[in-house]
């Protein structure tokens, strides 16, 4: 059998690890999120719920935030760049096509005096510029207003990579099994979808 003592500990360390999830998802709530946002982007807030438990287990599950150049494509206003910031990520760069949402991001990470690159790039003319970027994390759009512009984000997502950590917080199973091509997606180089 088991002793007592490892499972006080695990429980002790598990209510540690819940503090600082708490404590993450508190400061993305706090964060500045779009007045209007522009419907043909497909714009929507990344919640602060989901978007610390997304970070929070890229970084305590997969060790791939910590230290690490991160990129977060379609930025909008910041909460995925910002909670890789918070969770100590070496490099952050957020990407996205709206200058009014890079202008939100930059508001929220000098509020939480935070270092992030902001570019305003259409991402299927992303150029990174020789930046070796260990993961993308990304609330991309749905599709529903273009056609394909979910599969763009993730395609990106996924040759943007170096080291293939792919974290989006859309239902990437379902779409890869909409569309039946798991070799081109390279589903097996994705980490995680919320």
């Amino acid at each position: 059998g088991t002793s007592p003592t490892p499972r006080r500990r695990r429980r002790r360390r598990g209510e540690e690890e819940e503090m600082k999830l708490k404590q993450l998802e508190g400061l993305l709530g706090g964060l500045t999120q779009f007045s209007d946002p522009k419907v043909e982007l497909e714009q929507y807030a990344t919640g602060p719920h989901i978007a610390s438990r997304m970070l929070y287990t890229a970084e305590n599950s997969f060790d791939d935030i910590s230290g690490k150049v991160v990129a977060d494509f379609g930025c909008g206003c910041g909460t995925l760049a910002v909670a890789s910031a918070l969770l100590d990520a070496e490099h952050v760069t957020g990407i996205d096509i709206d200058l009014q949402s890079l202008e939100l991001a930059q508001e929220n990470a000098t509020d939480l005096e935070l270092d992030i690159d902001l570019i305003q790039c259409d991402i299927k003319n992303l150029n990174l510029k020789g930046l070796l970027v260990d993961t993308v994390v990304m609330n991309p759009p749905f599709g529903t207003k273009r056609k394909g512009a979910d599969m763009e984000f993730l395609s990106m997502g996924l040759k943007g990579c170096s080291s293939s950590c792919l974290f989006s917080a859309q239902d990437l199973h379902e779409r890869v099994h909409q569309e039946g091509s798991p070799a081109q997606l390279q589903r097996n180089q994705c980490r995680s979808s919320v």
